[in-house]
């Protein structure tokens, strides 16, 4: 059966030189469950692991050749692919994203671990907003707690609708991007739980300047918007991929942060990611406006 589905959703996974950290990703995803108000024969994900590693890839590693039989056993169609030579994580995204023909694609870093029922929170809070993009900001359980939330930027929700908005280096809410820094959202979650805010079963959404890690997007938007294939017109290390597709998606559709986060960093963020994890992309210079 080919991978090529239209499927609900399908989690895509860029991977390069840590099967130790992918593990732990992908045993999270066996303890998801089924997607909740799924269309009969949709309840289960697609994945799609993508490895640019230089040695063996990953899935040759017992532990997680162990947990793709286990997902696969569970209804999960799963793709093992090589996208090499590297050439940069746009053009990494870009190729996970011709693998799939889901309405919904989550791309996942090799680091993130997710607590069960993430996938279907974010699942349910993305046709519920009916916006281009919803994601959860992982928390960094090695990081400080930072200093309190009031005195860095204001946490705001969003009120009915989500509605476009246009954001960029020169707009206040570029600095949106501190509600993710350190300890800041376990901080947020812990006020609005002990103000009755966010009680269990609950999400809020949240405004936000961009997210990574952990996001969720409407493909047929994403496309719209042109997905990542400006890759050929950045440089092999830029990171701020997913930014540029997220500000150009918030200005048509508009995109929301979710409270509370079920995504955790299993290796400290600042470390080297094949994903570009926790890394604040340079404004200078940033390319978007690529066309």
């Amino acid at each position: 059966m080919l991978f090529r589905a239209a499927r609900e959703l399908d989690v895509l996974i860029p991977t390069r030189e840590r099967p130790t950290a992918l593990a732990a990703t992908l045993a999270s995803l066996a303890c998801q469950g089924p997607l909740s108000q799924a269309r009969a024969g949709q309840e289960r994900f697609g994945v799609v692991i993508s490895d640019q590693s230089t040695s063996a890839p990953a899935w040759r590693w017992d532990a997680i050749a162990g947990v793709v039989r286990v997902l696969r056993e569970q209804g999960h169609p799963v793709l093992l692919t090589r996208n090499v030579p590297p050439r940069g994580m746009a053009e990494q995204r870009a190729y996970l994203l011709s693998c799939s023909r889901a309405r919904y694609v989550l791309y996942l870093d090799d680091d993130i671990w997710m607590a069960p029922g993430t996938v279907d929170r974010l699942y349910q809070a993305i046709r519920l907003l009916k916006c281009g993009f919803v994601g959860n900001a992982p928390h960094d359980l090695t990081a400080g707690h930072g200093p309190p939330v009031e005195t860095r930027v204001r946490y705001e929700e969003w009120e009915g609708p989500v509605r476009p908005e246009t954001i960029g280096p020169d707009t206040s809410a570029w600095r949106r991007a501190e509600l993710h820094h350190a300890g800041t959202l376990r901080q947020l979650t812990r006020r609005l739980t002990a103000e009755g805010r966010l009680r269990p079963g609950q999400w809020r959404a949240y405004k936000l300047a961009w997210i990574k890690g952990c996001v969720l997007y409407d493909r047929r938007k994403l496309l719209e918007c042109g997905g990542f294939d400006f890759w050929p017109r950045v440089s092999a290390e830029y990171t701020g991929e997913e930014v540029v597709v997220q500000v150009r998606m918030m200005a048509r559709y508009g995109g929301a942060g979710i409270l509370p986060s079920g995504a955790y960093h299993v290796q400290p963020s600042a470390s080297p990611s094949a994903s570009g994890g926790g890394a604040v992309p340079e404004c200078p210079g940033d390319p978007l406006t690529v066309s």
